[in-house]
């Protein structure tokens, strides 16, 4: 397996000196670090990708849903069978409530979800001919659906730019001072001031990516981060370096990553299927 190397400015011996001081920060230097931060973890994860297994529009809705309250390796090692058995949403519209529960049983919350997919793939057979609609004020009407999973689909079913604040992305945009808000609403919208539009559908996986590899929320691995030089929080999370590699997760520790189909350019190991050794 490779995996990108660190940036060079990331592998000089002894501890970084971290950016916090005495002097508070202007606003014109947050956003200069900030924009520094995408364009390193740009280097760092040149292959960021949504990590649901998805083949359309209407699969990637309902995956998104399915993954509140669990791992994206579980909806991925759930949704075959669904999808194989309802692959629209005429078809999981009619389908037997109990039928669908115990299929995706294995993502948590089964009966809420059960609800949530049967009710929006009714409300996409009735209101919208079938198709999954590609606006933000249509897609949160659907049931389950809010601005996160909107935003999910619209950024990478339909090319339209949006940040997904889910708790890394709030926990990461917290650490580096981009925002001091709980509000994911609120969040959303002060990182939107920070970035081009343009840029906020791979920011939100390049943050998403280094929050679930590297910057965890208990055992940050800041002696194996490559951005510490740019972080304000360094120091809340392991810094020796030795240490801080075993915390490393995903394809950066060495292991399977979320995804049984990932795209061609991810350099780890697909997630086995459901029942394979996960």
């Amino acid at each position: 397996m490779t995996v990108p190397e660190t940036p060079a400015h990331a592998k000089a011996a002894g501890p970084v000196k971290p950016v916090g001081s005495a002097k508070p920060e202007s606003r014109l230097a947050m956003v200069r670090r900030a924009r520094r931060i995408n364009r390193e973890l740009a280097e760092v994860y040149p292959y960021a990708h949504p990590e649901l297994d998805f083949r359309n529009p209407f699969e990637l809705l309902v995956a998104t849903v399915l993954s509140a309250q669990t791992n994206d390796l579980r909806v991925n090692q759930t949704t075959p069978a669904l999808f194989a058995k309802y692959p629209t949403p005429e078809d999981l519209a009619a389908a037997v409530p109990e039928e669908v529960e115990e299929l995706i049983r294995p993502t948590g919350f089964f009966r809420a979800k059960t609800k949530s997919i049967m009710g929006l793939a009714a409300a996409l057979r009735d209101d919208f001919g079938g198709e999954v609609p590609g606006r933000l004020e249509d897609l949160v009407k659907l049931p389950g659906v809010g601005r996160k999973t909107a935003f999910v689909v619209l950024g990478n079913a339909f090319g339209v730019p949006g940040i997904t604040v889910d708790t890394h992305f709030m926990r990461l945009a917290r650490r580096w001072r981009w925002t001091e808000s709980d509000d994911p609403v609120k969040i959303e919208t002060e990182v939107a001031t920070i970035f081009p539009k343009s840029e906020w559908t791979m920011l939100s996986h390049r943050v998403i990516f280094h929050g679930r590899r590297i910057c965890h929320a208990r055992k940050p691995a800041c002696g194996a981060c490559p951005i510490t030089h740019l972080c304000p929080s360094y120091g809340e999370g392991e810094t020796d370096p030795e240490k801080a590699r075993k915390l490393l997760k995903y394809e950066m520790g060495g292991f399977p990553g979320q995804r049984l189909n990932p795209p061609p350019d991810y350099p780890g190991t697909p997630a086995p299927p459901l029942g394979g050794g996960a």
